[in-house]
Protein backbone atom coordinates (compact mmCIF):
# COMPACT_ATOMS: atom_id res chain seq x y z
CA UNK A 1 0.00 0.00 0.00
CA UNK A 2 0.97 3.72 -0.46
CA UNK A 3 0.10 4.90 2.92
CA UNK A 4 0.81 8.39 4.00
CA UNK A 5 1.10 9.18 8.13
CA UNK A 6 0.16 13.27 8.60
CA UNK A 7 1.49 14.64 12.26
CA UNK A 8 2.30 17.84 14.20
CA UNK A 9 3.82 18.60 17.82
CA UNK A 10 7.30 18.06 19.32
CA UNK A 11 9.50 15.35 18.33
CA UNK A 12 8.23 13.34 21.45
CA UNK A 13 4.86 13.45 19.83
CA UNK A 14 6.83 12.95 15.85
CA UNK A 15 8.81 9.81 16.97
CA UNK A 16 5.95 7.47 17.62
CA UNK A 17 4.70 7.67 13.97
CA UNK A 18 8.24 7.35 12.97
CA UNK A 19 8.65 4.17 14.60
CA UNK A 20 5.02 2.70 12.86
CA UNK A 21 6.10 4.19 9.52
CA UNK A 22 9.11 1.89 9.81
CA UNK A 23 7.76 -1.18 10.28
CA UNK A 24 5.01 -0.36 7.36
CA UNK A 25 7.96 -0.22 5.37
CA UNK A 26 9.39 -3.29 6.36
CA UNK A 27 6.59 -5.29 6.08
CA UNK A 28 6.27 -4.20 2.21
CA UNK A 29 4.42 -0.99 1.96
CA UNK A 30 5.34 2.79 1.12
CA UNK A 31 5.00 4.69 3.66
CA UNK A 32 5.64 8.47 3.69
CA UNK A 33 5.46 11.11 6.65
CA UNK A 34 4.16 14.73 6.48
CA UNK A 35 4.95 17.13 9.36
CA UNK A 36 6.69 20.25 10.41
CA UNK A 37 9.55 20.87 7.95
CA UNK A 38 11.91 20.80 10.89
CA UNK A 39 11.83 17.33 11.58
CA UNK A 40 13.04 16.89 8.20
CA UNK A 41 16.08 15.01 9.03
CA UNK A 42 14.63 13.25 12.10
CA UNK A 43 12.66 10.91 9.37
CA UNK A 44 14.88 11.53 6.52
CA UNK A 45 17.64 9.40 9.31
CA UNK A 46 15.14 6.66 9.90
CA UNK A 47 15.10 5.86 6.13
CA UNK A 48 11.12 7.08 5.79
CA UNK A 49 9.81 9.19 3.35
CA UNK A 50 9.07 13.07 4.29
CA UNK A 51 6.89 15.94 3.17
CA UNK A 52 6.72 19.05 4.27
CA UNK A 53 3.49 20.23 6.14
CA UNK A 54 2.47 23.67 7.02
CA UNK A 55 4.54 26.51 7.92
CA UNK A 56 8.29 26.15 8.84
CA UNK A 57 8.41 26.81 12.16
CA UNK A 58 10.59 26.23 15.26
CA UNK A 59 7.37 23.67 17.27
CA UNK A 60 9.35 23.30 20.03
CA UNK A 61 9.75 26.91 20.52
CA UNK A 62 6.83 27.96 20.08
CA UNK A 63 5.32 25.30 22.38
CA UNK A 64 7.84 26.76 25.13
CA UNK A 65 6.29 29.94 24.60
CA UNK A 66 3.19 29.30 24.80
CA UNK A 67 3.40 27.54 27.93
CA UNK A 68 5.47 30.56 29.54
CA UNK A 69 2.97 32.97 28.98
CA UNK A 70 0.75 31.08 32.38
CA UNK A 71 0.99 29.48 35.07
CA UNK A 72 -2.20 27.89 34.96
CA UNK A 73 -2.48 24.40 33.43
CA UNK A 74 -6.20 24.86 31.85
CA UNK A 75 -4.93 28.26 30.61
CA UNK A 76 -2.03 26.99 29.09
CA UNK A 77 -4.03 23.48 27.42
CA UNK A 78 -6.30 25.79 26.02
CA UNK A 79 -3.66 28.61 24.37
CA UNK A 80 -2.08 25.15 22.90
CA UNK A 81 -5.35 23.90 21.38
CA UNK A 82 -5.88 27.44 19.64
CA UNK A 83 -1.95 27.03 18.50
CA UNK A 84 -2.54 23.59 16.86
CA UNK A 85 -5.80 24.39 15.52
CA UNK A 86 -4.29 26.89 14.23
CA UNK A 87 -1.64 24.89 12.72
CA UNK A 88 -3.88 22.28 11.62
CA UNK A 89 -5.62 25.16 9.21
CA UNK A 90 -2.48 26.17 7.70
CA UNK A 91 -1.53 23.19 6.34
CA UNK A 92 -4.36 21.72 5.14
CA UNK A 93 -3.72 22.55 1.73
CA UNK A 94 -0.14 20.33 1.95
CA UNK A 95 -1.74 17.45 3.29
CA UNK A 96 -4.76 17.46 0.74
CA UNK A 97 -1.94 17.70 -1.76
CA UNK A 98 -0.22 14.78 -0.54
CA UNK A 99 -3.01 12.88 0.37
CA UNK A 100 -3.69 12.23 -3.37
CA UNK A 101 -2.38 8.96 -5.09
CA UNK A 102 -2.72 7.23 -1.54
CA UNK A 103 -3.94 3.81 -0.75
CA UNK A 104 -4.50 4.91 3.52
CA UNK A 105 -4.05 7.94 5.32
CA UNK A 106 -3.34 7.53 8.86
CA UNK A 107 -4.64 10.35 11.07
CA UNK A 108 -2.76 11.21 14.14
CA UNK A 109 -3.84 12.14 17.47
CA UNK A 110 -4.18 15.36 16.20
CA UNK A 111 -6.63 14.66 13.48
CA UNK A 112 -4.41 15.75 10.72
CA UNK A 113 -5.75 14.31 7.36
CA UNK A 114 -9.33 13.01 8.70
CA UNK A 115 -11.14 15.58 6.53
CA UNK A 116 -8.99 15.86 3.42
CA UNK A 117 -8.97 12.07 3.02
CA UNK A 118 -12.55 12.03 3.62
CA UNK A 119 -13.06 14.73 0.69
CA UNK A 120 -10.86 12.64 -1.55
CA UNK A 121 -12.38 9.28 -0.58
CA UNK A 122 -9.75 7.76 0.88
CA UNK A 123 -9.30 5.35 3.87
CA UNK A 124 -8.39 6.49 7.23
CA UNK A 125 -6.96 4.73 10.32
CA UNK A 126 -6.86 7.05 13.17
CA UNK A 127 -3.73 6.56 15.97
CA UNK A 128 -4.84 7.95 19.76
CA UNK A 129 -1.63 8.38 21.97
CA UNK A 130 -3.68 9.49 25.07
CA UNK A 131 -6.60 7.19 26.11
CA UNK A 132 -8.28 9.82 28.38
CA UNK A 133 -9.37 11.77 24.90
CA UNK A 134 -11.54 8.22 23.68
CA UNK A 135 -14.85 8.72 24.16
CA UNK A 136 -16.96 6.41 26.64
CA UNK A 137 -20.37 5.72 24.33
CA UNK A 138 -21.41 2.98 25.90
CA UNK A 139 -21.29 4.80 29.75
CA UNK A 140 -24.22 5.98 31.22
CA UNK A 141 -24.94 9.60 31.34
CA UNK A 142 -26.44 12.01 33.29
CA UNK A 143 -28.39 15.04 31.62
CA UNK A 144 -25.86 17.35 32.84
CA UNK A 145 -22.87 14.96 31.70
CA UNK A 146 -24.28 14.87 28.46
CA UNK A 147 -24.86 18.95 28.18
CA UNK A 148 -21.69 19.67 29.42
CA UNK A 149 -20.22 17.14 26.93
CA UNK A 150 -22.40 18.33 24.06
CA UNK A 151 -20.57 22.13 24.81
CA UNK A 152 -16.98 21.03 24.87
CA UNK A 153 -18.11 19.15 21.65
CA UNK A 154 -19.00 22.02 20.22
CA UNK A 155 -15.88 24.35 20.99
CA UNK A 156 -14.01 21.10 19.61
CA UNK A 157 -15.43 20.73 16.19
CA UNK A 158 -15.56 24.76 15.14
CA UNK A 159 -12.19 24.50 13.48
CA UNK A 160 -12.69 20.68 12.02
CA UNK A 161 -16.04 22.29 10.55
CA UNK A 162 -14.32 25.25 9.67
CA UNK A 163 -11.84 23.00 6.81
CA UNK A 164 -14.59 21.15 6.03
CA UNK A 165 -16.17 23.59 4.51
CA UNK A 166 -13.25 24.58 2.25
CA UNK A 167 -14.70 20.57 0.88
CA UNK A 168 -17.95 21.17 1.10
CA UNK A 169 -18.74 18.63 3.61
CA UNK A 170 -21.39 18.50 5.68
CA UNK A 171 -20.82 19.90 9.44
CA UNK A 172 -20.11 17.18 11.91
CA UNK A 173 -21.25 17.65 15.86
CA UNK A 174 -18.30 15.39 17.73
CA UNK A 175 -14.97 15.22 16.89
CA UNK A 176 -15.64 11.18 16.64
CA UNK A 177 -17.56 11.59 13.61
CA UNK A 178 -14.25 12.47 11.45
CA UNK A 179 -12.62 9.80 13.15
CA UNK A 180 -12.09 6.28 11.47
CA UNK A 181 -15.27 4.22 11.77
CA UNK A 182 -12.95 1.16 11.76
CA UNK A 183 -10.00 1.59 13.32
CA UNK A 184 -8.46 3.48 15.87
CA UNK A 185 -4.99 2.39 17.22
CA UNK A 186 -3.37 3.16 20.79
CA UNK A 187 -0.11 2.55 20.92
CA UNK A 188 0.23 1.89 24.93
CA UNK A 189 0.72 -0.64 27.03
CA UNK A 190 -1.66 -3.12 28.71
CA UNK A 191 0.21 -2.45 31.47
CA UNK A 192 -0.24 1.46 31.33
CA UNK A 193 -3.81 1.39 29.88
CA UNK A 194 -6.33 -0.92 30.16
CA UNK A 195 -8.91 -2.00 27.09
CA UNK A 196 -12.39 0.60 28.38
CA UNK A 197 -15.84 -1.62 28.32
CA UNK A 198 -17.58 1.71 27.42
CA UNK A 199 -15.15 2.29 24.04
CA UNK A 200 -16.47 1.28 20.98
CA UNK A 201 -14.92 -1.58 19.38
CA UNK A 202 -12.57 -0.09 17.20
CA UNK A 203 -10.44 1.66 19.84
CA UNK A 204 -7.38 -0.81 20.25
CA UNK A 205 -4.30 -1.22 22.85
CA UNK A 206 -1.21 -2.73 21.11
CA UNK A 207 1.36 -2.11 23.16
CA UNK A 208 4.25 0.56 22.86
CA UNK A 209 6.24 1.42 19.66
CA UNK A 210 9.94 1.10 19.68
CA UNK A 211 12.52 0.59 17.51
CA UNK A 212 14.91 -2.35 17.87
CA UNK A 213 17.53 -1.06 14.99
CA UNK A 214 18.01 2.50 16.00
CA UNK A 215 21.85 2.84 15.88
CA UNK A 216 23.93 5.42 17.76
CA UNK A 217 27.52 5.72 17.70
CA UNK A 218 28.41 8.13 20.85
CA UNK A 219 31.47 11.03 20.66
CA UNK A 220 34.75 10.07 22.94
CA UNK A 221 33.37 13.10 25.04
CA UNK A 222 30.57 11.44 26.08
CA UNK A 223 31.97 7.79 26.17
CA UNK A 224 34.39 9.41 28.77
CA UNK A 225 32.30 11.19 30.93
CA UNK A 226 30.15 8.14 31.59
CA UNK A 227 33.59 5.98 32.16
CA UNK A 228 34.84 8.37 34.59
CA UNK A 229 32.32 7.67 37.90
CA UNK A 230 28.80 6.64 38.98
CA UNK A 231 25.47 5.87 36.60
CA UNK A 232 24.68 9.54 36.23
CA UNK A 233 20.91 11.34 36.58
CA UNK A 234 19.38 11.73 33.28
CA UNK A 235 17.79 15.49 33.00
CA UNK A 236 15.41 14.94 29.62
CA UNK A 237 12.59 17.26 29.46
CA UNK A 238 12.46 17.53 25.67
CA UNK A 239 9.82 20.10 24.61
CA UNK A 240 9.11 21.09 28.90
CA UNK A 241 12.56 23.46 28.38
CA UNK A 242 11.38 26.45 30.05
CA UNK A 243 11.57 29.80 28.95
CA UNK A 244 14.73 32.03 28.75
CA UNK A 245 13.99 34.21 31.67
CA UNK A 246 13.22 31.40 33.76
CA UNK A 247 15.50 28.79 32.56
CA UNK A 248 18.80 29.71 34.28
CA UNK A 249 16.88 29.83 38.05
CA UNK A 250 15.58 26.22 36.85
CA UNK A 251 18.93 25.18 35.89
CA UNK A 252 20.36 26.35 39.10
CA UNK A 253 17.82 24.11 41.08
CA UNK A 254 18.44 21.30 39.49
CA UNK A 255 22.67 21.79 39.40
CA UNK A 256 22.50 22.30 43.14
CA UNK A 257 20.81 19.21 43.77
CA UNK A 258 22.66 17.91 41.95
CA UNK A 259 25.73 18.94 44.15
CA UNK A 260 24.10 18.55 47.55
CA UNK A 261 23.71 14.93 46.87
CA UNK A 262 26.58 13.92 45.19
CA UNK A 263 25.43 12.90 42.04
CA UNK A 264 26.58 13.09 38.75
CA UNK A 265 24.47 13.96 35.80
CA UNK A 266 23.97 14.33 31.82
CA UNK A 267 21.65 17.21 30.81
CA UNK A 268 19.76 17.51 27.16
CA UNK A 269 17.88 20.44 26.91
CA UNK A 270 18.27 24.00 27.97
CA UNK A 271 20.22 24.33 24.91
CA UNK A 272 20.15 28.71 24.65
CA UNK A 273 20.93 28.89 28.70
CA UNK A 274 23.43 25.96 28.67
CA UNK A 275 25.67 28.34 25.91
CA UNK A 276 27.17 30.30 28.38
CA UNK A 277 26.61 28.30 31.80
CA UNK A 278 29.24 26.82 33.51
CA UNK A 279 28.60 23.39 34.75
CA UNK A 280 30.38 21.45 37.30
CA UNK A 281 32.66 18.72 36.13
CA UNK A 282 30.60 16.18 37.58
CA UNK A 283 27.85 17.15 34.57
CA UNK A 284 27.74 17.27 31.07
CA UNK A 285 25.27 18.61 28.30
CA UNK A 286 24.29 16.77 25.25
CA UNK A 287 22.57 17.10 22.36
CA UNK A 288 20.08 14.86 20.31
CA UNK A 289 20.92 11.78 21.52
CA UNK A 290 18.19 8.77 21.48
CA UNK A 291 16.72 8.08 24.60
CA UNK A 292 17.21 4.13 23.52
CA UNK A 293 20.77 4.74 24.12
CA UNK A 294 21.22 7.13 26.54
CA UNK A 295 18.62 6.40 29.23
CA UNK A 296 20.56 2.78 29.32
CA UNK A 297 23.62 4.65 30.39
CA UNK A 298 21.70 6.14 33.27
CA UNK A 299 21.32 5.84 37.31
CA UNK A 300 17.44 7.76 36.71
CA UNK A 301 15.98 10.14 34.89
CA UNK A 302 14.52 13.35 35.29
CA UNK A 303 11.60 14.05 32.76
CA UNK A 304 8.46 15.71 32.07
CA UNK A 305 6.23 12.89 31.54
CA UNK A 306 5.37 13.35 27.92
CA UNK A 307 4.10 10.40 26.01
CA UNK A 308 7.41 9.54 24.19
CA UNK A 309 9.82 10.05 27.29
CA UNK A 310 7.50 8.09 29.66
CA UNK A 311 7.45 5.25 27.21
CA UNK A 312 10.90 5.01 26.90
CA UNK A 313 11.68 5.36 30.38
CA UNK A 314 9.54 2.16 30.96
CA UNK A 315 10.49 0.61 27.77
CA UNK A 316 14.47 1.26 28.48
CA UNK A 317 14.60 0.37 31.98
CA UNK A 318 15.35 3.67 34.34
CA UNK A 319 13.42 4.67 37.24
CA UNK A 320 11.89 8.05 36.96
CA UNK A 321 11.81 11.45 38.94
CA UNK A 322 9.00 12.79 37.00
CA UNK A 323 8.32 16.93 36.72
CA UNK A 324 5.17 16.91 34.64
CA UNK A 325 3.84 20.64 33.52
CA UNK A 326 1.02 20.19 31.68
CA UNK A 327 -2.31 17.77 32.55
CA UNK A 328 -1.81 14.77 30.50
CA UNK A 329 2.07 14.83 31.79
CA UNK A 330 0.47 14.43 35.42
CA UNK A 331 -1.63 11.76 34.58
CA UNK A 332 1.65 9.50 32.74
CA UNK A 333 3.12 10.91 36.14
CA UNK A 334 0.66 9.83 38.40
CA UNK A 335 1.13 6.03 36.68
CA UNK A 336 4.85 5.98 36.85
CA UNK A 337 4.52 6.39 40.77
CA UNK A 338 1.65 3.97 41.17
CA UNK A 339 3.49 1.49 38.93
CA UNK A 340 6.71 1.54 41.33
CA UNK A 341 8.92 2.61 38.53
CA UNK A 342 9.21 6.12 39.82
CA UNK A 343 9.25 8.44 42.93
CA UNK A 344 6.62 10.65 43.54
CA UNK A 345 5.77 13.54 41.09
CA UNK A 346 6.82 17.26 41.64
CA UNK A 347 5.01 19.42 39.50
CA UNK A 348 7.08 22.02 37.63
CA UNK A 349 5.57 24.92 38.97
CA UNK A 350 6.53 23.46 42.75
CA UNK A 351 10.16 22.78 41.48
CA UNK A 352 12.92 23.56 44.04
CA UNK A 353 16.38 22.57 45.14
CA UNK A 354 14.77 20.87 48.46
CA UNK A 355 12.06 18.94 46.47
CA UNK A 356 14.14 18.08 43.61
CA UNK A 357 16.85 16.79 46.55
CA UNK A 358 14.53 14.92 48.48
CA UNK A 359 12.97 12.99 45.30
CA UNK A 360 16.73 12.18 44.78
CA UNK A 361 17.52 10.86 48.21
CA UNK A 362 14.19 8.94 47.91
CA UNK A 363 15.29 7.50 44.70
CA UNK A 364 18.73 6.56 45.99
CA UNK A 365 17.03 4.83 49.46
CA UNK A 366 14.57 2.88 47.25
CA UNK A 367 16.49 2.26 44.40
CA UNK A 368 17.10 -1.26 44.26
CA UNK A 369 13.04 -2.14 44.53
CA UNK A 370 12.46 0.37 41.37
CA UNK A 371 15.35 -0.55 39.10
CA UNK A 372 14.02 -4.45 39.83
CA UNK A 373 10.48 -3.51 39.15
CA UNK A 374 11.32 -0.93 35.76
CA UNK A 375 13.22 -4.02 34.71
CA UNK A 376 10.68 -6.37 34.86
CA UNK A 377 8.25 -4.00 33.64
CA UNK A 378 10.29 -3.53 30.58
CA UNK A 379 10.59 -6.81 29.64
CA UNK A 380 7.15 -7.29 29.90
CA UNK A 381 6.73 -4.26 27.74
CA UNK A 382 9.08 -5.41 25.13
CA UNK A 383 7.06 -8.70 24.86
CA UNK A 384 3.99 -6.94 23.78
CA UNK A 385 5.33 -6.28 20.47
CA UNK A 386 3.20 -3.53 19.88
CA UNK A 387 4.44 -2.41 16.54
CA UNK A 388 3.85 -5.99 14.91
CA UNK A 389 0.29 -5.90 16.32
CA UNK A 390 -0.63 -2.53 14.77
CA UNK A 391 1.35 -3.59 11.41
CA UNK A 392 -1.04 -6.28 11.28
CA UNK A 393 -4.58 -4.48 12.32
CA UNK A 394 -3.89 -2.03 9.78
CA UNK A 395 -3.49 -4.47 6.77
CA UNK A 396 -6.35 -6.34 8.16
CA UNK A 397 -8.78 -3.13 8.07
CA UNK A 398 -7.58 -2.44 4.54
CA UNK A 399 -8.24 -6.09 3.51
CA UNK A 400 -4.31 -6.36 2.82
Amino acid sequence: MNIVIFTMGTRGDVQPYIFLAEALNKAGHNTTIGTHPCWEQLVTNAKVAFVPIGPDINIEYEAAVIRGKTKNPMLSMLRTMQFVFRIIEQSSGDIYENCKQKDLVIVSHSQMGATEAEALNIKTVNITLHNEMIPEVYKPKTPLNRLFGALIDAQMVKPYNKIRKLYHLPKVKKVDQIMSPTLDIIPLSRYVAEQNPYWEKKHRIVGYWFSQDERFEPDEELLSFLRAGEKPIIVSLGAMAFESSQETEKLDIFVQAFQKTGMRAIIQGFDKTLADYRLPETMMRVGSVPHSWLFRQGFCVIHHCGFGTSAAAMLYGIPSIPVPHVLDQSAFADRLFKLGVGVKPIHASELSVERVTQAIEEMKSNYDELQARVSELSQKMQDEKGLETAVALIEADAGW
